[in-house]
């Protein structure tokens, strides 16, 4: 995994500023001297997302954004009905599962296919192992990820002995210096794993509530806190979700962004090989026990593909 931490980009503009948040078409901007301005996009079609750096003009109490500088990446999903985008210029994202409920596993290889895919680094975490027999269980679901290289961290949120110490210290270590989106499904434990990072979150949040003018229930909102005094470290945490849709995704590019099948490709008899009936496909002879590709992601694998070709003729 490529440790090496970005350095968080000072805001050099006197009207540059750093989306924190967004809640409909409002957004809050932090400028360099850490205040924070209520703004507005100019015009419907610009879109500015947290992570944003952005260029706008003040306009008595509020602002008015005037342009989004280029982005280094965003992470979105993408299905029939409409694309979300998460977040931009994300140094990783976190992953979080918990032993209960149990994960999706289709839901994680899309989840991890579009982490890649937006060239950012993924990470993933599986919370409460203080819940066993299940953590257990969903700790082995996840040994054919830890076995293709993926990073994954156990975690106990919920208590301060010496585990549950030493799991989040191992995460805070990871954490530092970089800019990582928090995403999970309901009752993984987001909201509890802000708080323990972010002491001050609750408060946070209140404020940006009065400051959007969005009320004390922000359900859909997207929020940026920084880690640390120093300003170099931060989260963003995002709303829960049920499908991550893929249909940005060329079926053709699919195995490029599964770390198990990536290695395989190019090797086929067939430069144009789908990996899924040709003879001579490199990434079918590594299938397990041949090699090293579990079944069941090659399973998964063939079920994303023919969604993704259905959706390009439909």
């Amino acid at each position: 995994m490529n440790r090496n931490r970005s350095v968080i980009a000072p805001l050099i503009g006197a009207h540059d500023g750093l989306v924190v948040a967004t809640y409909g078409r409002h957004l809050l901007v932090e400028a360099a001297d850490r205040s924070r301005t209520r703004c507005h996009p100019r015009g419907k079609r610009q879109e500015a997302v947290v992570g944003d750096r952005v260029r706008w003009t003040p306009t008595g109490d509020e602002g008015v954004v005037d342009a989004v500088l280029p982005r280094r990446n965003m992470l979105l999903r993408q299905d029939a009905q409409r694309t979300k985008v998460f977040a931009a210029n994300l140094d990783q994202v976190l992953v979080l599962l918990a032993a209960e409920p149990m994960f999706a596993e289709a839901q994680l290889a899309r989840t991890l296919v579009a982490i890649r895919h937006a060239g950012i680094e993924p990470m993933i975490a599986l919370n409460k192992r203080d819940v066993q027999p299940a953590f257990s269980e969903a700790w082995t679901r996840l040994a054919p990820y830890r076995a293709m290289g993926e990073t994954v961290l156990p975690l106990q949120l919920q208590g301060d002995d010496t585990a549950a110490v030493a799991d989040l210290a191992a995460l805070t270590e990871r954490l530092r210096g970089r800019v990582t989106l928090v995403i999970g499904a309901s009752g993984v434990g987001k909201s509890t794993l802000v708080n323990r990072l972010v002491p001050q979150a609750q408060a946070d949040t209140q404020a940006i509530s009065r400051a959007l003018g969005t009320g004390r229930h922000t359900t859909t909102r997207t929020t940026w806190y920084w880690l640390n005094d120093e300003r170099d470290s931060a989260i963003i945490d995002s709303p829960g979700f049920h499908e991550f849709g893929l249909h940005h995704i060329l079926p053709e590019a699919l195995a490029r962004w599964m770390p198990d099948m990536a290695p395989y490709v190019g090797q086929c008899r067939f430069h144009n090989c789908t990996h899924r009936r040709e003879p001579g496909c490199a990434v079918q002879a590594a299938i397990a026990p041949l090699g090293p590709i579990a079944p069941h992601r090659w399973r998964l694998y063939q079920d994303l593909y023919e969604e993704l070709a259905a959706a390009r003729t439909s």
